[in-house]
């Protein structure tokens, strides 16, 4: 059950707080809210590559937004009374700051990128899955940018195999 089934009096800081957890409500879509939620983590990635200095800007926003994504969602968690729920996707959204590191931001990679962290995020191989198990805020952001650190380096490996192929068509 979602927390839109029932009525619940919310102060203005809990709305905030479950506006920003649920990716601007992207995480209240019926199917698939992980995937919609991620949508947004590709113009924050995309924003994140504005600087000459993308990857070091990347590394900064990754960090900062992972130490502002704990409490959010560890209280959108309290909030809608799970312990991970598949409404909470800020964890999803900030993960994107990790998968473009060593690669530009076009539509090739973008595209890539995105299907290679749901690939990860939604099936957890090891370790992945390892993280997945911690609790609270900490455990529901590790995952997702552990799952992004790997779609991240995968990324990297093939662009840099296939990238000369289409070096006339970028």
């Amino acid at each position: 059950m979602i927390e839109a089934d029932y009525p619940v009096k919310r102060t203005f800081l809990e709305k905030v707080v479950l506006l920003l957890a649920t990716g601007l409500g992207t995480g209240y879509a019926r199917t698939a809210p992980g995937t919609y939620g991620s949508l947004l983590g590709l113009p924050l990635a995309w924003a994140c590559q504005f600087d000459v200095c993308h990857q070091l800007q990347s590394v900064i926003i990754g960090v900062l937004l992972f130490i502002v994504g704990v409490p959010i969602c560890k209280s959108g968690a309290i909030l809608l009374k799970a312990k991970d729920p598949s409404q909470v996707v800020f964890d999803e959204i900030a993960a994107f700051a990790w998968i473009f590191l060593f690669v530009p931001f076009n539509v090739y990679t973008a595209i890539l990128g995105f299907l290679l962290f749901r690939f990860f995020d939604v099936l957890k191989p090891w370790p992945i899955r390892k993280f997945d198990e911690l609790t609270g805020g900490f455990g529901i952001m590790i995952d997702d940018t552990i799952a992004a650190l790997i779609a991240g380096g995968l990324l990297g490996l093939i662009w840099r195999l296939i990238s000369p192929l289409l070096v006339n068509h970028i």
